[in-house]
């Protein structure tokens, strides 16, 4: 990841007549950095009114950055954007003039970050990882690697993992060079297999073996409650592991006994799961519950 260059390379904009935050996320937008503001908490602007509840039909998955088809800052790390016009535009200006911080999305940057909440885990790093570009936190240190992955929230304790379908803060450039991502980063992502009761996490053939009747009226249904599942999880704020169990409980007390629920929907809900830091474990333990609490 480069400096900043001076917002001057950027044409056609006027850096004294923006805020502060604008500024920096114009500098980013320059390095190839792609930004966005956060509110109060470090939480994203919610979405428009036209893009609710995936009302708008685009990208439901999340998979790439920008909006939709609407200008306005929405969809969470996926609004993040190196495109000058768009931070500087008159959709965007309400949030700059509110925003409490400046975030990037690491994925799009090409790196990882590995967040260190406290002095133990900023420890265990420099006993367990390579040394590599760091900036200090309020509360910790980010640890910056060259190459993207999976984000992953709680990979160890005081451990979060932010690189594709996340955002971080953006607390200046850091000091030292930036090492390429070691496979001691990507392990950390892959948890160790659970003892609970496994439900498979590609499912093809009806649950449980029955096949009741199909309430699906028009294909359109089951796109629907899918595509509705997977933005309840998106926009989630708070609460994420509880979010996911019932979004998983709703579809599948819906979908879940006539055989139409296919290996492709499961993946897109825990692509959705994940995409929020929740680990393939988890994301198999909250369907697994779901299932058992079902009788499927």
């Amino acid at each position: 990841m480069t400096q900043p260059t001076d917002i001057r390379r950027v044409r056609g904009l006027q850096p004294q007549a923006t805020p502060d935050r604008l500024r920096t996320a114009l500098n980013l937008a320059a390095s190839g950095i792609p930004s966005l503001p956060l509110r109060a908490g470090k939480v994203p602007f919610g979405n428009c009114p036209a893009c609710a509840q995936n009302a708008c039909g685009g990208r439901p998955n999340m998979k790439t950055p920008g909006p939709c088809v609407c200008p306005y800052l929405c969809h969470g790390w996926a609004a993040a954007t190196t495109d000058p016009h768009v931070l500087n535009s008159a959709a965007w200006a309400p949030a700059w003039r509110h925003a409490a911080t400046v975030a990037y999305h690491p994925g799009g940057a090409g790196v990882t970050v590995v967040d260190l909440d406290d002095p133990a885990a900023i420890a265990w790093a420099r006993e367990a990882l390579p040394v590599t570009r760091t900036v200090a936190t309020t509360r910790g240190e980010h640890w910056i690697y060259r190459g993207t992955m999976p984000s992953a929230n709680a990979v160890r304790p005081g451990v979060d993992i932010k690189s594709l379908m996340a955002y971080a803060r953006w607390l200046g450039p850091g000091t030292g060079a930036t090492a390429a991502l070691p496979d001691a980063v990507r392990a950390l992502a892959v948890m160790e297999p659970s003892t609970a009761r496994r439900a498979p996490q590609m499912l093809s053939a009806p649950l449980g073996g029955q096949r009741g009747q199909c309430p699906h009226r028009t294909p359109t249904y089951l796109e629907r409650g899918v595509a509705m599942a997977e933005q309840r999880i998106t926009e989630a704020r708070s609460g994420v592991h509880a979010t996911v169990y019932r979004t998983f409980l709703a579809v599948l007390s819906v979908h879940g006994r006539c055989g139409c629920l296919t290996e492709a929907h499961t993946a897109r809900l825990f692509t959705a799961a994940q995409g929020k830091g929740e680990s393939a474990r988890h994301c198999t333990d909250a369907w697994t519950n779901a299932l058992t609490r079902l009788g499927l």
